[in-house]
């Protein structure tokens, strides 16, 4: 168990040793002086420069036993109550030695912080370029083997050929919306992306998307609805970029939805005078884990690797929507169940209350 620095001890024993260093200096320097045969001219100055260093010495003694005094007399007054943890600890005077402890110990502390924020840089860095290097190398060499095989001879062949240039056709699009939406997260966070905020109405834009999707949503048997949706809800902010935040958030729930699943967009009840409306995206999916529910606004992160290949994803969805609400200095919320579903949700700034 590591015991705690009793500061009051400490500072005693310092100023002892202190103590004990300037008498050992001082004997030295008498012996010295007095053993060793120097000129008178020498010898008067250095006698009376000892006397004087003496003399100083044992006022600065004198005056320190009795600070040293009056700290026992404390360190007596509060013996009792060292372990006693319902009552304060008694106090002592504040000195140098205080002060120095204290910067001490807000600099170890600082140092620890900085340490810690490089090494998560420095492991988010390694994360980001593995994380690239993966998703670029997957679709050039699926594309690289497209295009070998049909060189092969598959070329001749109508039907063959056809097929491996759709693979290879979708293959360049995930590099393409890969490239996007990297382009995109950098001028986020670069601040060269900002909203262009408007008043629009807010169930012509998630409209728009379901009417988009509604073929996506089809053929993986998964079912678009609206809930007590206010069709004259006025909000405030950049339409394209919240109609982005609507497209990967309903993508992302058809996409690791099960077949007959559904998904719900809606609002959360409010009164016209909130400045906030909240939105919501509820789909009844395959869930994320506890564990994983802080992770996944993250850069590529998955909660099914194996489905998020297989649909086409590029991992950089959510991490957009995060980028874009923050943008627009708006929160998501993000709640779910494992096999059971999960919820997204965000605030928007109602119109109504800004104009007003």
């Amino acid at each position: 168990m590591k015991m705690p620095i009793n500061r009051p001890y400490f500072r005693l024993g310092l100023r002892i040793a202190a103590s004990t260093s300037l008498i050992v200096t001082g004997i030295l320097f008498l012996v010295t002086i007095l053993t060793v045969p120097y000129p008178l001219s020498i010898l008067i100055p250095a006698i009376g420069g000892a006397a004087t260093f003496i003399s100083v010495y044992i006022i600065t003694v004198r005056l320190m036993v009795n600070r040293i005094a009056r700290a026992v007399t404390t360190l007596r007054g509060f013996q009792q109550k060292l372990f006693d943890e319902e009552k304060e600890p008694a106090t002592v005077p504040r000195d140098e030695l205080d002060d120095i402890y204290s910067e001490l110990l807000k600099t170890s502390f600082t140092i620890e912080k900085e340490i810690h924020r490089l090494n998560r840089i420095e492991n988010y860095r390694k994360e980001f370029i593995g994380d690239i290097s993966h998703e670029l190398k997957t679709p050039i060499f699926a594309i690289q083997g497209f295009i070998e095989t049909l060189l092969d001879g598959a070329l001749e062949d109508e039907t063959v050929n056809r097929e491996f240039l759709r693979k290879a056709m979708r293959n360049v699009n995930r590099l393409i919306g890969l490239i996007r939406n990297l382009m995109d997260i950098s001028r986020l966070e670069s601040g060269d992306m900002k909203p262009e905020k408007q008043v629009f109405l807010l169930f012509d834009v998630i409209q728009e998307v379901i009417e988009s999707l509604q073929l996506k949503a089809g053929q993986e048997q998964v079912s678009l609805h609206f809930d007590d949706l206010d069709r004259n809800l006025k909000v405030n902010a950049d339409r394209n970029q919240i109609r982005q935040v609507f497209i990967n958030l309903i993508e992302n729930a058809i996409k690791y939805n099960r077949a007959g699943g559904s998904i719900h967009i809606g609002l959360k009840p409010f009164i016209r005078s909130d400045p906030k409306v909240t939105v919501y995206v509820r789909d009844t999916g395959i869930g994320i884990e506890p564990r994983d529910l802080r992770r996944v606004t993250e850069r590529f992160f998955r909660v099914d690797k194996s489905r998020s290949r297989e649909k086409g994803g590029t991992g950089l969805g959510l991490a957009i929507v995060k980028h874009i609400l923050e943008s627009h200095d708006e929160e998501l919320t993000i709640e779910s169940k494992p096999r059971e579903g999960s919820t997204f949700s965000f605030t928007l700034s109602n119109a109504e209350r800004v104009l007003g």
